[in-house]
This record gives C-alpha cells, sequence and structure tokens, in this order.
C-alpha cells in the first residue's frame, strides 16, 4: 500500500484502530492524500514552483503551530537550506494569535477583532524575493486575517508577479494545509483515546 502523509504524520500503522476507522472513509483518505500528491508531486510547476510550494507549505503550518511543521520543514530543508533560515527567522515576528480582522457592515461587525497586520521585512523580501514574500504575507492574511481577503490582496500577488493560475494554486495549498493539520490534529486526540 502506498504511503498516506495523514497516517505518517499521526503515526498511524497498519493494525492500527485508527488505520482501519480511517479505510471506513475510504473515499475521504483517498482524496486527501490525492489533494496532497496533487500540490506536492505535481509536475505542472509552471505558475508555482516546489520550492515556492514547500516554502509556503512550512510557513502556512508553522503559523497554525502544527507538529505537522516538521514534516514540511524537511522538505524544504532538502530544497532550500537558505529559504528555510529565512523563513525561520522571520517566524518569530509572524506568529500570533487570531482571527483578526473587520466583517462588513452589519450585524458580525460586533465580531470585529483589531489585530496585527503582518508585512514582510526587507531582509526578508531580499532573501526570497517579492514574489515569495508576497506569497508569505498572503498566507499570513489568509491563517490570521481571513475577513479580510480582499480584491487589493490579491492585487499585491499580482503586482508581486503572480499569475491568476498560481494565485488559485496558492489558495489551494493554503485551504488544502488548514484542512489536513485539523484532520490531523483530530486524528491525533482519537490516538490517545483509543
Amino acid at each position: 500500500m502506498a504511503t498516506d502523509v495523514i497516517d505518517e504524520l499521526v503515526g498511524i500503522r497498519e493494525g492500527d484502530e485508527l488505520f482501519d476507522l480511517r479505510l471506513q472513509r475510504p473515499d475521504a483518505k483517498r482524496n486527501a492524500q490525492a489533494s496532497y500528491d496533487a500540490l506536492f508531486a505535481s509536475d505542472e510547476l509552471e505558475h508555482v514552483s516546489q520550492l515556492e510550494r514547500l516554502a509556503i507549505a512550512y510557513w502556512a503550518v508553522a503559523l497554525a503551530q502544527s507538529d505537522t511543521a516538521s514534516h514540511y520543514r524537511e522538505l524544504l530543508a532538502a530544497v532550500s537550506p537558505e529559504t528555510l533560515a529565512a523563513i525561520d527567522a522571520a517566524l518569530p515576528d509572524a506568529i500570533t494569535t487570531g482571527p483578526y480582522g473587520d466583517y462588513p457592515d452589519g450585524p458580525l461587525t460586533a465580531e470585529n477583532v483589531a489585530g496585527p497586520h503582518w508585512e514582510p521585512s526587507s531582509e526578508l523580501a531580499a532573501a526570497l524575493g517579492p514574489r515569495l514574500a508576497a506569497a508569505l504575507a498572503h498566507t499570513h492574511l489568509l491563517t490570521y486575517r481571513p475577513r479580510d481577503a480582499s480584491a487589493d490582496a490579491l492585487q499585491s500577488l499580482l503586482d508581486a508577479g503572480w499569475s491568476t493560475a498560481g494565485i488559485v494554486t496558492l489558495s489551494q495549498l493554503v485551504s488544502f494545509l488548514n484542512f489536513q493539520l485539523r484532520v490531523v490534529a483530530g486524528l491525533t486526540v482519537l490516538k490517545g483515546e483509543l
């Protein structure tokens, strides 16, 4: 049987109760792995390079302070230790809590929460280039300020050299990682209970 990254991240082995439990939802298991493969083992790298995918993945899960960060950290380290070092140096100033942001005028504005607006430092932008720095800023926005996602935020990516197809892939990547880390967290809790 091929490796399943969620099983690997949780430490699930064939014969474990969680292994059998996950087999009861074969489509969910298969589709989660297919999404991972499509994002990280793709030959279609024209709009988002493998280095960008791994840097964004590590950044996203590290911002979420997820144990899955070690997986993506190792993958990034194998491709670009320099990029990893630059991201690691930026993380302490980027990690916060959330979500923050403002809702449009209406009844939900009572739930508006002020919070920091992170931007890459000049050192980080110099180390990674404007394109990847913009992607990290956008990932930070989606992680901590999803209510503030806007056309202006997307324009910042276009201005940094991202194509529309690249922005879609970036968004899919961040969405998948948020899904994956929640599944891993839930299965880890279940593993401790079984």
